[in-house]
């Protein structure tokens, strides 16, 4: 089994179990929609192994802006389309390799208007829509005109990734911060190696969201006490080490004793805040940060 975690600025914020020869691209959709928090995302990043033929074109409808990184990028830029012939783009230094089927687009427009439909009441998932496209014949029409609708997408989003420095940066620290809350959850999973062992589904969900629930925690303490400090440095006019601040990732657990007791106990925590947050007031630790640290080495 696997667990599959929607990371919207370093919080996990939502969360399934999948089986291990199922697909991820199947489930970016579900994920997204079926988000209860305060946190909406407005841009979703993934690997190669998040992209299939339909994403593109379903965040789209929903709002979401798709933005995956692919490991073979040029491969992708063989299999662009545009709405002229490719001789119209000659001049190009990027060309695509065909015209797309916008006639098609627009007769099954009815068509790809009740699948969206359909997604959006939650009258079928991500996951079984895919796999009702997958049984259809090749030459299924609606089909067809899903994908050239996804095609078209892709193309937009490819030529914007190879001319915005910007976007390409943000897609890889979006994944970066995947991978540090993967560490850190396989730090907090340290029985069993981070392996399931149980037999039921519910119990598999509880395992999984009982690490989301310590993880979580621990984000919003870090989180807590670097927005203290960064008041207090704001206050005390030092912007150089506020800045320092706003690029530090709270997944952080260097300062936590994960295999230490825990007291569940509702009662009023003696935790400092400020005590902890003063601890940073000297300014030669952060003007050796400033110095010492490497860009985005903190985030």
């Amino acid at each position: 089994m696997s667990a599959y975690t929607l990371v919207l600025n370093h919080v996990p914020i939502n969360a399934k179990i999948i089986g291990t020869h199922e697909h991820e691209s199947h489930y970016v959709y579900d994920l997204l929609h079926n988000n209860t928090t305060d946190i909406k995302p407005e841009r979703h990043s993934t690997d190669t192994h998040g992209t299939n033929q339909v994403n593109f074109c379903i965040l789209r409808v929903f709002g979401y802006k798709f933005a995956p990184r692919y490991r073979d990028l040029h491969k992708k830029i063989d299999g662009l389309i545009g709405f002229q012939h490719p001789k119209h783009y000659a001049d190009c230094l990027i060309k695509p390799g065909r015209k797309a089927y916008s006639e098609l687009i627009c007769k099954e427009w009815p068509n790809i208007q009740r699948i969206m439909a359909s997604l959006a009441q939650k009258d079928v998932t991500q996951t079984n829509m895919v796999s009702m496209l997958g049984s259809y014949g090749r030459q299924n029409q609606t089909k067809k005109a899903l994908w050239e609708l996804d095609n078209l997408y892709r193309t937009l989003y490819i030529l914007t990734f190879v001319d915005d420095v910007g976007l390409r940066q943000s897609v890889q620290k979006a994944l970066n911060r995947g991978e540090a809350y993967h560490r850190f959850r396989r730090a907090i999973s340290y029985v069993n190696a981070g392996k399931f062992r149980v037999k039921t589904e519910t119990e598999q969900h509880i395992w999984n969201e009982c690490s989301r629930l310590i993880a979580n925690a621990v984000i919003y303490y870090n989180t807590l006490l670097l927005s203290r400090v960064y008041a207090q440095k704001q206050a005390a006019g030092d912007h150089a080490a506020a800045e320092i601040v706003k690029d530090i990732s709270p997944n952080a657990w260097q300062h936590v004793h994960l295999i230490g007791a825990f007291d569940f106990e509702q009662t009023e925590s003696q935790i400092d805040i400020d005590a902890l947050a003063a601890r940073y007031d000297d300014p030669d630790f952060w003007n050796r940060a400033l110095v010492e640290a490497p860009d985005d080495s903190l985030t």
